[in-house]
């Protein structure tokens, strides 16, 4: 069914453009914080007196891997909780109020402090991943079963565009804002990032306001029962969960693919930046290329969603896997700036259209009642397996000396998912 003011009501379609401006909201976070200024500003700033190079970019992957770790941990509990009290909105604005506000805290950390801006990096990250959990749980309840690869995709693409251009905005203010030497002879645009960190902030909570007016609340699927019992129910759910989840068998699958194939996307984009500073890229090429990823991504998130149409959503994801294997193995004998852009030309094609179909394929073969436990195994999936490729830079750039090795273990990831979702149907009409 078309989404247009002829076949869907204005209050449908005010709900869809509201849930979609989240993602629009939230990319501000996943653009400058985790994969553009951030982690230069930890490598060249807040790592600023660790003695070895490599060892900067070691720090940030073991602490992205913590991160995810505690993010995977707490989003066991997320889905079975909003289920049964039926508060995704509320659970969805408590984490993102926290997030806004340790975001926002970054702007006040300075050179060596790299441990205090961990801490906050870590809580920051856990509130973002935490209000996707709710918000991808909204997703079955605003778009038909043949709606949800069109505006799953959509949603990304609002996402490139308020991601992009937020990020133009700020490698503006990191251009043109006066320089500050943290050292003798090293001097860093620290007002410009600091001023980023703060603009995520305000970005976030300025557009995540239409979907808490205009998105409705799911209806629960049974009585509200506070407090520890509430707990104690969505515990117990979470065990059925894992039991009923094998009676899902290709979402079960699905899940395991995107567990693998996840972890070498989600580590291109909070390794990237910090991966090319390392080897000598200017910081202004890497911001500049990841602001080119953000608007390819936009129209080619958009087309990955009438290519689906065309040949199916799981041709589409193998499609993108095989690409970013070949950006892996570029990524190997990267040296110069031209380099990074042409691959993150390339990241900019598949990222966002990748991640989207996989959402929507997933909502397809998932019972809406469970929508939330169910993508809590999603999410859960995607943060577990941000755990294992930070960690295989890390590990690399100790043993190593250089973080090219890590990159190069990603063709693993991409590989192994592509061949375990070859096993899922192409048009499955349930997870069964």
């Amino acid at each position: 069914m078309e989404t247009g003011p002829n076949t869907v009501s204005p209050q449908k379609l005010r709900s869809i453009r509201s849930w979609c401006m989240y993602d629009w909201a939230i990319s501000g976070f996943q653009t400058t914080i985790i994969g553009a200024v951030l982690p230069i500003f930890f490598r060249q700033v807040a790592c600023h007196n660790v003695p070895q190079n490599h060892l900067a970019t070691s720090i940030w992957g073991y602490i992205s891997s913590i991160a995810m770790t505690c993010v995977a941990l707490l989003s066991l509990l997320l889905g079975p909780v909003s289920d049964h009290s039926a508060v995704k909105k509320p659970f969805l604005g408590l984490f993102t109020g926290i997030g806004i506000i340790f975001t926002g805290a970054m702007a006040f950390t300075g050179a060596g402090q790299w441990l205090w801006i961990s801490i906050l990096f870590i809580v920051a990250s856990i509130a973002a991943a935490g209000s996707e959990v709710f918000y991808d749980g909204l997703l079955p309840h605003i778009a038909a079963p043949e709606e949800l690869d069109r505006i799953s995709t959509r949603g990304y693409a609002y996402g490139y565009l308020g991601g992009g251009l937020l990020l133009a905005v700020n490698i503006l203010m990191i251009f043109y804002l006066p320089q500050t030497e943290i050292a003798p002879g090293k001097q860093v645009p620290l007002w410009g990032m600091q001023l980023s960190f703060i603009s995520v902030a305000f970005w976030w909570g300025v557009f995540a306001m239409p979907l808490f007016k205009w998105v409705p609340e799911p209806p629960r699927a049974a009585a509200y029962r506070p407090g520890l019992q509430t707990l104690s129910i969505a515990v117990n759910r979470l065990k059925n969960t894992f039991m009923n989840i094998r009676k899902y068998k290709n979402a079960f699958i699905l899940l395991l693919a995107f567990w693998l194939y996840s972890d070498g996307i989600g580590t291109v984009i909070k390794m990237a930046t910090a991966y090319g500073d390392e080897i000598g890229i200017g910081y202004m090429d890497l911001i500049g290329a990841f602001v080119m990823v953000q608007f390819i991504g936009i129209p080619c998130t958009v087309l990955f969603g009438k290519i689906a149409d065309v040949i199916g959503a799981k041709r589409s994801i193998l499609l993108g896997l095989l690409i970013y294997t070949g950006i892996s193995i570029g990524g190997f004998f990267m040296q110069k700036a031209v380099h990074f852009w042409i691959l993150a030309g390339f990241v900019g094609m598949v990222q966002g259209g990748t991640q989207a179909l996989s959402r929507s394929m997933y909502a397809r073969m998932i019972p809406k009642d469970k929508s939330a436990e169910f993508f809590s195994f999603y999410t859960i999936s995607g943060k577990f397996a941000g755990i294992m490729g930070p960690a295989f830079f890390a590990l690399s750039g100790q043993l190593f000396h250089n973080s090219r090795y890590g990159i190069l273990c990603l063709v693993l990831f991409f590989i192994t998912g592509g061949i375990l979702l070859l096993k899922v149907p192409d048009n499955p009409e349930n997870g069964a």
